[in-house]
Parts: structure tokens; C-alpha cells; sequence
């Protein structure tokens, strides 16, 4: 009576205590036979079961508790790690460890031994779940926000979704984020965020208002800044994103490519909503931010993120789908495989980075302690929230938010 599968030790025992009076109750022949039965079923030893039968069947709890493998060392580096990337999920960080936590001992920020840099790179990804849901209790969680309303698009440009499995970098999504507080009246400022679909890489600049000289200005210094050629531009329906001064400002990149989600289809632009949340309401909630001064104060925090997200930041990213078939335990299903890298680390992979700028922002990361980048951080998010909102007697210059800082 041979099994496929491996009997629990649960199962060992009941089955035992259902086999021990008819072993008790056979002759010497009988219990030979039993035996091998029992032998054959539960994988077992011989002279293992006929201790066992000799004794109580009961399974006994233990009389110590099993020493824990990875102890506070290990929990007191996690702790560092986590903070230093900002609370990042297990997914993202598990693969990462050891040449994070090589990262902060370079700078001082975590005494790494040869022996917590092993534990490191043998920790499992659900060991390091369950620590960070102990380190989560006294951590307090921002709330999300519904996303507004969409706005009508223009007819001529293409509805389209650039795929999940975009082969080059380049195609990025664009949405708006607003920060009105609860009041939507009047000027305030808005986040315009751009997220390349294959590695991950993001661009955010903050602009006053939603006229087309703020969102010119917002697209030039992204344009300016982004280290490769970017070929795809992928919007909402908003109007801010398409009108004649708009059209007008792309006919001056005639390589990049417009397109625009389907009203009312939020997961169009999947990566970039996704991003709205743990890139700019996670650091911002829902405050109103309504002056020059907050303006120029989140664009300076913008800049230290830029560094910070793109990388030190792993970002999980789809990389393959496989189709599973049903069978008689579980139903069909997609079996999702991920990657856990910088978007950085993802582009030095590809060539569309030259060697020369490669190099500069390579040498740039290498010297930038990511634990008093965040630090540097938070500092500028508290002295944001310390400033002022705008008064009824004095007029804002949105002219002074844009990178040339005066009016035309």
C-alpha cells in the first residue's frame, strides 16, 4: 500500500492509534505482518514502531521550544534596511538584503558581520513577511483617496494601453495629481508624474495651477532631465494634456509618440495611478499646497526623491505569465513571475543609457548615503508642511514656479 505523498506526523499517530489494537491483539506471525504494513504506509522504521506501539500513541507537546534561527541581530538589521528604503513590501526587499544592507555598512549606518551578511542572504521571503508585520503595529498607515473625475480628449489621438511586457524603455504614463485639501478653489498646485512602463523609472515635478505655461515648463524640465530618449507619451483625457497649446509644445519632438487612455478606464494607466499613491500621496496625503513658496519647497523635495526612488528604491516588476491548468484541487489560473530591481539597475541592463552619463550617475549613487538621503528627505517634507498656505492679499506669480523663474 504505497503513498505518493508523505504522511504528517498528525497522521502518523492516528494512524497508529487505530493499528495498535490489532497489534496488541496478534500473535508473534500477525504483528510481523502488521509491521510491514505500518512500515510500508507511514515510511517509518521497524524497531521506530514497535518502540512507539510499545508506548502511548499520543503525540506529546514539546518540552522546549525550538531556538529561534534568526534573533534580534537579524530583527535590528531588517529594522535599519526597511526604514532606510522606506517601508518597501517584503516582495521588493527580500532579493535585495545582503547589497542593501552593504549599501548602509559602506556608510556606517549598519555594523554587517560575515555572519548576519549569511543570514541576510538566507532569510526567506515569508520569515522576512512576518517581521515586518510585527514591525508594521506601531507603524501608522496613510489612508488612499478616490481619484476624481475624467476629462473629455481630444478625437484624433489614438486610444491605445502600453503593454505590461514593453521591451525597451521609453513608454512612459502621465497622470496629474492634484493637492486642493479639501477645498478645490482657486490656484493650487498639482504633481505631474511620469512613469516608464518597462524599468520602472519616475519623474515628478511640481507646477502651480494647470495652465499650458505651467505644464510646458513641467514637460521641458522632465524632458531635460530623464538620462534616455523618451519615445511615448500616454496620458489621461485630460484637458490639461491635450489642447492647441499642447500640440503646438509636442510638435517640437516629432519622435515622441501621443496617445491617451479610454474614458473612464482607470487601469489604462495602471503604473502611474499606482505610483500616484506610493510615490506622491504617501509623502504628501491631502494637504493643499497653494503658494509659490510650497511650490519651489516640493520640487527642491522632488529632486532628493528623483535619486532616492529611481535608485535606491527596488520596484517589483511583472516578467512573466504562465497559464496554469485546472486540475482537481485547484481551478486554472495565471502564475505571475516578478523581478525585484532599481529602475536604475534595470536600465544599466539595456543600452539606452550612455556611457558617459552612466557613469556620473553611477558615481553619484555610490557616494549618497540612501539612510541620510531619506533623512534629508522627511527633514524638507516637515519644514513643507511649516509654511504657510496663501492669503487673500497677496496675489501668487505662478512665473516664479517655472525653471526660468520670471514671466516672458
Amino acid at each position: 500500500m504505497a503513498t505518493e505523498e508523505k504522511m504528517t506526523l498528525d497522521e502518523v499517530y492516528k494512524y497508529l492509534r487505530l493499528m495498535k489494537p490489532r497489534y496488541l491483539e496478534a500473535d508473534r506471525a500477525g504483528k510481523g505482518v502488521l509491521l510491514d504494513e505500518m512500515e510500508t504506509v507511514t515510511g517509518r522504521h521497524r524497531k521506530s514502531l514497535i518502540r512507539r506501539l510499545g508506548k502511548s500513541v499520543q503525540r506529546r507537546p514539546r518540552a522546549r521550544e525550538r531556538e529561534r534561527t534568526y534573533k534580534a541581530d537579524v530583527d535590528l538589521a531588517l529594522r535599519h534596511i526597511w526604514e532606510s528604503y522606506d517601508y518597501i513590501c517584503a516582495e521588493r526587499l527580500q532579493p535585495n538584503l545582503v547589497s542593501l544592507a552593504q549599501q548602509l555598512a559602506t556608510h556606517g549606518e549598519l555594523e554587517l558581520t560575515a555572519t548576519l551578511q549569511s543570514q541576510l542572504g538566507e532569510i526567506g521571503l515569508t520569515t522576512v513577511r512576518e517581521r515586518f508585520g510585527q514591525f508594521r503595529q506601531d507603524e501608522p498607515q496613510l489612508a488612499r483617496r478616490v481619484a476624481g473625475p475624467r476629462n473629455r480628449a481630444l478625437a484624433d489621438i489614438p486610444m491605445q494601453r502600453i503593454a505590461w511586457d514593453e521591451p525597451v524603455p521609453g513608454h512612459f504614463e502621465v497622470d496629474l495629481v492634484f493637492h486642493s485639501g479639501p477645498d478645490a478653489s482657486g490656484e493650487y498646485g498639482h504633481t505631474l508624474q511620469m512613469i516608464d512602463v518597462y524599468s520602472g523609472w519616475s519623474e515628478r515635478v511640481a507646477i502651480l495651477g494647470r495652465s499650458y505655461r505651467v505644464m510646458e515648463d513641467g514637460f521641458r524640465r522632465i524632458l531635460q532631465r530623464v538620462p534616455f530618449q523618451v519615445s511615448h507619451i500616454h496620458p489621461d483625457n485630460g484637458s490639461e494634456f491635450f489642447n492647441d497649446h499642447m500640440r503646438t509644445f509636442w510638435a517640437q519632438y516629432p519622435h515622441v509618440h501621443l496617445s491617451r487612455s479610454r474614458p473612464y478606464q482607470k487601469n489604462d494607466n495602471r503604473f502611474v495611478e499606482q505610483k500616484n499613491s506610493s510615490l506622491v500621496r504617501r509623502y504628501l496625503g491631502d494637504i493643499r499646497l497653494d503658494t509659490v513658496a510650497q511650490i519651489q519647497a516640493l520640487n527642491a523635495i522632488y529632486a532628493k526623491l528623483w535619486l532616492y526612488n529611481n535608485a535606491f528604491q527596488p520596484s517589483l516588476r511583472l516578467i512573466e505569465k504562465t497559464y496554469v491548468p485546472a486540475t482537481a484541487e485547484r481551478p486554472a489560473r495565471l502564475k505571475r513571475k516578478y523581478s525585484a530591481l532599481t529602475p536604475w539597475q534595470r536600465l544599466c541592463a539595456t543600452e539606452t543609457v550612455s556611457a558617459e552619463v552612466q557613469q556620473l550617475l553611477q558615481l553619484r549613487i555610490d557616494i549618497t548615503n540612501p539612510r541620510q538621503l531619506r533623512r534629508d528627505i522627511y527633514t524638507a517634507l516637515e519644514q513643507l508642511f511649516t509654511l504657510p498656505a496663501a492669503s487673500s492679499e497677496h496675489i501668487e506669480n505662478v512665473f516664479e514656479t517655472l525653471a526660468e523663474g520670471q514671466q516672458p
